[in-house]
Parts: C-alpha cells; structure tokens; sequence
C-alpha cells in the first residue's frame, strides 16, 4: 500500500525544472521578492536581533551562508535561523489562505542558505521553492482547521516545508525525503498561547521551523533515518495534532494543481485574520468620506479562526501584538486609510486609536465561517455617529490571489519595506530586485545584499 507520505516525499524528490509551468516559476520569483522584502524589514526588530546575537554566539563568525540580519557570513542553519525570524516579524510575509500557513518565511530562508552553501543555479532555487510550498501547503490543509486553533501552523507545518526544500537542493531521493519528512515532524512545534502576552515566540517559531526543517534534510543526506508515517502514523502529527485531518489533501492535484499560485500577499502590515475586515472597513470610510471620530462603533463579522487568534489580544501593549488587534488595525484604517508599518509604530502612543479600541467587535458569522479557510470574505457593519448604519462588504482581499500584486506593486512594497528604518539603500535594492527578476539565469546565486553594511 503506498500511503500519502510516500507519494508526497517522491513528488518533491522526483520534481524537476522543466516540470513547473512557466506561470509558477515566475510567482515563484514575486514570493522570493517579496519574503526578501520582510526579510529586510523586520531585521531591525528586537526579537530578532536578539536570535541574530544568539546565532552570531553560536554560530561561525563566517560560512557560505548569508545571515541577512547581521549582513555577514555564516553556516546553513544559523543563517536559515535569522533570516526566518526576520521574515516574520513585520507582519508582511505572504500566506496561504486554505492552509492558514505562511510558506515564505519557513520555505525561503533554508533554501537560500543552502542553495548559497552548494553553489546551486538559480533554477535549484526556484525549484526548491516550488517543492517546499507545494509540500507545505498540502501539510497545513491535511492538518485542518482544528490545529490552527491551538498550533501556529506556520511552525508546524512550516518544519516539514522547510525540510522537503533543503531536500530538494541536497538532491535527496524518495526514501530520503520521507526521512527528512519524519525528522522534521517529530521536532514541529508552535503554540498561539504567546499572544496573550505579547511574547517573541511567533519569531522563534519562523526560526525553529527553518532551521529545524534544514537539519533534518541534511540528516538524512547523512542517512539519518526519520518515522516513515510521521503526518498520518497513529502516533504522528495528525494523531496528537489534529481532530479533522485529512490524509487526501497530501496528494491533492500534485503535479496538476500548482498550491504556490494560491498563495497571497499581504497588503497591510498586520495578522492576515485583520485583511479582510480592513478592506470592507476603508471601502466604507472611502465611500462616505468617514473620518475616525465619525465613526461611534464597527462589528466585524468574521469566521471562528479571527476570534481564536485575535480574541486574546484586548489591549496590546507592544506593536507586533497590536497588529493582532483588530481594534487597532480597524483604527489606523479609519484615520489613516492605511495601516503599514510606520502607522503601527505610532499607534501604541496615539489617544484616538486607543479610544477606538472598545469600539470594535468580533462577531461569528456563519456564512463567512463556513467559507473560511478557501475564502476570507470582510464583513463590517459600521454605526456614525450620525446615526447611520452601513455595511461594508469585500471577497477578495487585496492581495489574494484573484486580487493579486502585480510586479510593479511588488516592486514598490518592497522598496518600502527594504527602506523601513534605512535597512538597506535604495541603490542595494534596486539590485536586489534586479538580481531576482533574473535569478533563473545564474548558475550561482551568490549574496543577496552587501555584506557588512
């Protein structure tokens, strides 16, 4: 009997360039631009500054591997480990929306670092790319909904993504990959409880993931054998994991139905649950010309997923907690028309989006439940202070796929990300663009940014 494990672990070791429609690999390049973006971005962050010191610590002073938070060489898993936790620090990386997973910021990081370490082409790392999204996408909805309430998939699902795509450049067979698979599995882990204190673990969990899921494909490079039914095993993922798993999306449409041309991009700088309500919030100001003191309450009317993820989140205190308020994102909506990363720096500090704050409330929708997680529908209901009623209503958030970034978008929100507190030059990054815009001609990918700068 050949189990969904198997047939995942010889789709990505059998996965080749010339198999990947055109379409796919050129998205895959706007990903890898745009994971850059945050990688960028969120370098500066506290939290991981603090796991970049601990990697400078433990970690080689030089390597192969560029750490693109410290902009200095390093090994594999150090650089992977950085670069993870940068990716998902300023809320902009991308996401899947029927896995509720972020595959960016687990899939490019170890696969940079170790494409840079073999000296491997760019078409081995948009293929790697392609094998650890399609991989992890399938993970996340295998997994179901029941998970998501209680374990961030993003470093769950994240250390199995993570693993199939350093595979996938180490040139690991089907064997090797299902060990990889198991190796990775059995160290996934990532808890929502951080919430509800503004903790740094969702970094750690970006983190872990990427560098967790290199080892263990490196692992089984070596021979290193993992649980060959970690995902549907009767003590595997799904087991401990999971009350709604299932086995049939591992191998849904592989090879056909291309999950990484699913994946969207985020649009505002906040928890991707905040999208959809955001935009039918600013349709509404826009179309009445509402400013924030106008405004006397807004029910957003959400699926379950929203209120068990921001519902912990009553008054946050620091501002990557803020950006899992709906309250606050509501707010800079209202005020601002936006809510990119310098309005967030300043809402901690602003009276009226803490004013706005207890003017906010969720509420289960069954209609937009029932359609989550294939579709993130935005529902608001906003009561003026005037008196009026008015209802505000997107299916399709910016940035989703059917509403997707076109290159230009990209392009601009990653100089905007790539210039968030002077990270890096606006010369630095026009290069960066360039060089991804033509990576499938390199026969070397080399260093994204300069080093010491």
């Amino acid at each position: 009997m050949t189990h969904p494990s198997d047939l995942l672990s010889r789709f990505v070791a059998d996965l080749q360039y010339d198999d990947i429609p055109a379409p796919v690999l050129r998205r895959a390049e706007d990903l890898l631009l745009d994971c850059l973006g945050s990688i960028m971005a969120g370098a500066s962050g506290r939290a991981v500054q603090s796991l970049a010191r601990y990697a400078r610590t433990m970690g080689p002073a030089g390597g192969p591997a560029e750490n693109m938070v410290l902009r200095q060489g390093t090994s594999p898993v150090f650089a992977a480990l950085s670069n993870a936790a940068a990716a998902h620090m300023v809320e902009q990386d991308d996401v899947h929306n029927g896995s509720v997973f972020h595959p960016g910021a687990v899939v490019v990081p170890p696969a940079i670092a170790t494409a840079q370490t073999l000296g491997a082409s760019g078409k081995a790392l948009l293929t790697a790319m392609v094998a650890g999204y399609e991989a992890g996408i399938r993970i996340g909805e295998f997994l179901g909904r029941s998970h998501y309430t209680v374990f961030h998939t993003t470093g769950t699902a994240g250390t199995l993504a993570a693993a199939m795509a350093t595979g996938k450049l180490l040139g690991l067979d089907a064997q090797r990959m299902r060990h990889a698979l198991g190796s990775a599995g059995t160290q996934a882990a990532g808890l929502w409880e951080f919430l509800r204190d503004g903790a740094d673990s969702k970094q750690l969990h970006t983190a872990q993931a990427a560098a967790n899921g290199l080892m263990a494909a490196w692992l089984a490079r070596d021979g290193f054998t993992g649980a060959a039914r970690i995902l549907e095993g009767p003590q595997g993922m799904a087991a401990g994991m999971s009350r709604d798993a299932d086995p049939a999306r591992l191998t849904d449409g592989l090879g056909t139905r291309w999950a990484l041309l699913e994946t969207s991009f985020k649009y505002h700088a906040s928890c991707r649950h905040t999208h959809p309500a955001a935009d039918a919030l600013l349709a509404v100001v826009q179309q009445h010309g509402l400013s924030i003191d106008d405004i006397q309450s807004v029910t957003t009317h959400v699926h379950q997923g929203a209120i068990d993820v921001l519902g912990p989140v009553l008054e946050p205190a620091t501002v990557h907690q803020s950006k899992f308020s709906m309250g606050t994102v509501l707010g800079l909506i209202a005020k601002h028309r936006r809510a990119g990363l310098q309005e967030f720096d300043a809402a901690l500090s602003d009276p009226d989006i803490r004013a706005f704050l207890p003017r906010v409330a969720m509420r289960l929708d069954a209609e937009v439940d029932t359609a989550y997680p294939a579709r993130w529908i935005g529902r608001v209901t906003v009561t003026t202070r005037q008196g009026q009623t008015l209802e505000g209503r997107v299916d399709t958030p910016k940035g989703d796929p059917d509403n997707t970034l076109s290159r230009a978008e990209i392009e601009d929100k990653v100089r905007r990300l790539g210039r968030y507190q002077d990270a890096v030059s606006a010369r630095d990054i026009d290069a960066l663009i360039d060089r991804v815009w033509h990576l499938a001609d390199m026969p070397a990918i080399g260093a994204f940014l300069p080093a010491g700068a």
